[in-house]
């Protein structure tokens, strides 16, 4: 494994946060890369500066292509484009968050449990 999918997937409970928003960026550009980083930010409920963070750190780790259109009037669009790595990891984020989401189902269903 190397470093960069370390650095994502690690899973102390501030990083599972990071992870949490990476993989909701990565989703979001999945469906809808061309659009502002305003946009994205008030549709993924966080601020433009954490996403702006966010895109910079995915673009390192080599998850992200970042192009703006340079004919484009409005010079603050760009498109987000997932890199093969990208969807790699998204996939691997994605599975990670359904385990963890399967794993507090079954501690309360098991705490449900016990109380009857």
């Amino acid at each position: 494994m190397n470093d960069n999918y370390v650095q994502i997937m690690n899973t102390n409970n501030k990083n599972s946060d990071n992870n949490q928003d990476y993989l909701n960026i990565l989703r979001k550009i999945d469906k809808k890369s061309n659009v502002t980083q305003r946009n994205m930010a008030s549709e993924l409920g966080i601020s433009l500066g954490k996403l702006n963070y966010c895109l910079i750190e995915l673009k390192k780790k080599g998850l992200v292509k970042i192009k703006n259109f340079k004919k484009n009037p409005n010079k603050m669009m760009y498109a987000y484009i997932l890199t093969p790595k990208g969807i790699s990891i998204k996939t691997k984020l994605t599975i990670n968050f359904m385990k963890r989401k399967m794993k507090e189902y079954d501690e309360l269903k098991k705490e449900i449990s016990k109380k009857n």
